[in-house]
């Protein structure tokens, strides 16, 4: 069916946003968030093929896209998808899961602290993944090597998530309640953890050290499908309440008269974000501050005035990947991903804050 533009009452005030319907669906046409979205793709797979083609045996930037479609030589081939390629992929999808969940809350909490970090959802993961290390002892190494520690990340962040909003929940959520009281529920996860390694066997605090710090070190083809699957299946998820979605941002007395239950659709869309964010802590640990700087950094790229979704993925997926490049090659010694997303993070968030208050 051919697209037909939806004519729209014009406004001296502000410029028409042309509309495009395709049979019962219709949706604004932005050709600047567009745009970004396609600028950000090309900057995302530069950086990915950038950072497989970086090692101890360099390979260049053709070689590197000629082997990842399966035209590369033997050992090429060998380097990169054995070797490199689940790290690079890691970044990949734990940086788009954590760009779209932070994108998701700080919509729905309308403020742009709001971020799993903040929220305390990735201290949960933490706490819970720490506990499963920590408490098991000497057969800690068993249950890591397998989905063990990436299912209780999982659901440390899920309950937590879940605590999060029905403590939270007044007849309605709250941004600034919400952000309170997820500030809260992370310093007791916080002090949880720190418990647990005060107290526990020194192998394990190692173990469970190197992973809290938040890093894409050995992962495992295993691991990156696990949370590959889980992303794509939650994007479906978004992307099918999205549309619902929409409307929240003009007030809930605005979507309620369009017939939308804003109360379900949050409850959905939070759930996602809360999966989202533990499905990323569970493969690379609690990476830092990329779901708060993402989705703002998207946001003024794309002069849009909430988060756009698919252009945070790609921004938190760049941030990431970016990180993880520099973390490897620009410093003197090789450090963990987590180090460098919470030194640019930090600053960013005194930014925002700073920026608040100005208001």
């Amino acid at each position: 069916m051919n697209a037909t533009e939806v004519k729209r009452p014009a406004d001296p005030k502000r410029p028409v946003t042309p509309g495009v319907r395709l049979g019962q669906v219709s949706f604004v046409w932005r050709p600047w968030l567009v745009l970004v979205t396609l600028l950000l793709s090309a900057a995302v797979f530069l950086v990915f093929c950038l950072s497989i083609g970086v090692g101890d045996f360099p390979i260049g930037l053709s070689r590197v896209m000629a082997t990842i479609v399966g035209r590369g030589e033997q050992v090429d081939e060998f380097v990169i998808m054995d070797l490199r390629m689940p790290r690079a992929l890691a970044g990949l999808v734990v940086g788009i899961a954590l760009g779209v969940s932070g994108a998701i809350t700080q919509s729905v909490a309308r403020n742009p602290l709001a971020s799993p970090d903040i929220l305390g959802i990735t201290g949960g993961a933490s706490a819970v993944a720490v506990l499963l290390v920590t408490v098991t002892g000497g057969t800690a190494a068993a249950v890591v090597s397998t989905v063990g520690l990436s299912a209780a990340a999982l659901a440390g962040g899920l309950g937590t998530g879940l605590l999060v909003y029905f403590l939270a929940w007044r007849r309605g959520i709250d941004g600034f309640r919400l952000i309170l009281i997820g500030i809260s529920v992370s310093a007791v996860m916080e002090a949880i953890t720190t418990w647990l390694l005060s107290t526990a066997d020194i192998r394990d605090v190692a173990r469970a050290q190197a992973w809290l710090v938040g890093s894409l070190d050995n992962r495992s083809w295993d691991e990156v499908r696990l949370a590959a699957w889980c992303a794509l299946a939650l994007m479906v998820a978004v992307a099918c309440a999205a549309f619902q979605f929409k409307p929240l941002h003009l007030g809930d007395e605005v979507a309620a008269g369009l017939g939308v239950r804003y109360s379900r659709v949050r409850a959905v869309l939070l759930l996602c974000a809360v999966l989202l964010a533990g499905a990323a802590v569970s493969v690379a640990g609690p990476v830092p501050f990329v779901a708060l700087v993402a989705p703002q950094v998207a946001m003024r790229l794309a002069r849009f005035p909430t988060p756009p979704m698919v252009a945070s993925g790609l921004t938190g997926a760049l941030l990431l990947i970016g990180a993880d490049l520099i973390a490897r090659t620009a410093l003197p010694i090789t450090l963990p991903v987590g180090v460098v997303t919470a030194a640019v993070g930090g600053p960013f968030l005194v930014y925002l804050l700073v920026r608040a208050n100005l208001r």
